[in-house]
Formats: C-alpha cells, structure tokens, sequence
C-alpha cells in the first residue's frame, strides 16, 4: 500500500471520529485496562441494547478529531487505552451503564467525556449517571400531572360521603 493511501484512510477515520464527536448527545472516554474478554463482550452488549455505540481507535487519530471539533481539551484524557462510547439519541445511557459497570468491574475507569458539545468533568458524568433515563422521566411527570386529578377525586369521594351521611 502506498503513503498516500495510508495518509487518506487516516483521514477518513480522524472525519469519522470528529463527525461522531459532533453528532452524539454524549460521548464518554474510559479505560478498560484489566477487563476479560467476557467481560468487554458484557459491556458492549448492554450499550449496544442502549442504542450506544462502543469503539476503540487509536488516541493520536481521536486526538486529532477532538482538535478538529474544536474538543482539544479530550486529548489530556486520550492517554493509554481508552474506549470510546458515542450516544446519538439518550444522553443518560452510556453514563448510566458505564458508570453501573465501573461499580461492579473496579477495571474500568470513566475518563471524561463530552455531554451535548460541552467538554464534562468525571463529577458531571457521574451526576448524570444518577439521573433516571427518558422513561423514568416520562413516568414522574405523569405522576406530577395525575396528582392534583387524584387529589380531586378524593376530595369529591369526601364530599360526597359527608353529604350522604348528613341525609341519612
């Protein structure tokens, strides 16, 4: 192969990267340094289930995507080997399912990552690793809005109740 097919292919995979980098709501970096092979295939296959997508590229290529998407503050993390997960549509997966998979595989280390175009720092991962995904979401705000229906609906039940008794 010539250099300059060698040159071309690592300029479409750094556009890849930095496209990638550009379209997901969240992009995480970890180290998976001590993880047996059975026990990277787990953790692909929760993310992929979570519609996330888990590569592992080379850092000086994703150091370069990162600079491109004007990310360069990434690269002090992109040392050693690091796994990347890129999340298009739920911004909470990947923190939720790495950060769950860290507490369980001391091996794995979140290093920082990307949360909708904003460089985050480990706490903020973590915090949003706490948070309940779409449909736990979904299911409090429809508590929140049944409340008060409910709470009417007792309170005409009482009402009711009292008025029967006092014409009895």
């Amino acid at each position: 192969m010539s250099n300059s097919n060698i040159i071309e292919q690592k300029q479409q995979l750094v556009q890849e990267i930095a496209s990638k980098l550009k379209d997901s709501q969240s992009t995480l970096l970890v180290d998976y340094r001590g993880l047996d092979v059975a026990e990277v295939t787990e953790l692909r296959k929760q993310l992929r289930e979570a519609g996330v997508e888990f590569k592992v590229y080379k850092n000086s290529m994703a150091r370069r995507a990162a600079d491109s998407v004007e990310l360069g503050e990434l690269s002090e993390t992109l040392i050693g080997p690091t796994a990347i997960a890129f999340s298009n549509d739920d911004v909470i997966a990947p923190a939720k399912i790495l950060n769950n998979f860290a507490k369980d595989h001391e091996e794995l280390t979140i290093k920082g990552g990307v949360i909708e175009g904003e460089i985050a720092s480990i706490e903020q991962i973590k915090e949003l690793a706490s948070l309940p995904n779409y449909e736990g979401m979904v299911s409090m705000l429809l508590s929140v809005l049944q409340a008060p229906v409910r709470n009417f609906a007792y309170a005409t039940k009482a009402i009711a109740e009292q008025k029967e008794e006092q014409g009895a």
